[in-house]
């Protein structure tokens, strides 16, 4: 059996138009997010970047920038795929959700975020992203209908 066949079970999920336009609009502000950080907003992704990480903060924003305009155009154009992109997208947000404590936690002002309650707040937010990702993607019923298929 080849990956193809064994990923079947997240390809062709349909999903709402309402899924859809939250699907593409987070799409868009991945590609966005991700060209500032390689561009304009290099500076403000640096700060996030948690001390503890073995890497150089450049490399990282980098990295994940480069990651956030793959999965921004994957959100938008691979509509086969989409429920696996979600999957993705919705780990992504998980795997950088440090650099937002961090940011917290050593009070780093970043983005206009100057003060611990609005630093506090955007950390309720990268739970809504992951639900996003997952729900706007189909996600969600292509891992029930997998878990059905079993």
């Amino acid at each position: 059996m080849n990956l193809l066949e064994k990923l079947k079970w997240a390809s062709g999920i349909k999903t709402s138009k309402t899924q859809t336009v939250f699907k593409v609009l987070l799409g868009a502000a991945l590609l966005f997010a991700g060209i500032s950080h390689l561009t304009f907003n290099r500076q403000e992704f640096v700060a996030q970047v948690p001390l503890w990480v073995p890497l150089s903060v450049d490399l990282v924003v980098v990295l994940s920038g480069i990651v956030e305009i793959i999965l921004g155009l994957a959100l938008i154009g691979l509509k086969k795929w989409k429920a696996l992109v979600g999957i993705a997208t919705g780990v992504f947000f998980i795997l950088i959700f440090p650099g937002n404590i961090s940011q917290y936690v050593n009070e780093v002002d970043a983005f206009g975020l100057d003060t611990d309650q609005a630093r506090l707040i955007r950390l309720f937010f990268q739970p809504i992203l992951v639900l996003c990702a997952i729900w706007s993607t189909g996600a969600i019923k292509a891992v029930k209908n997998r878990n059905n298929k079993q």
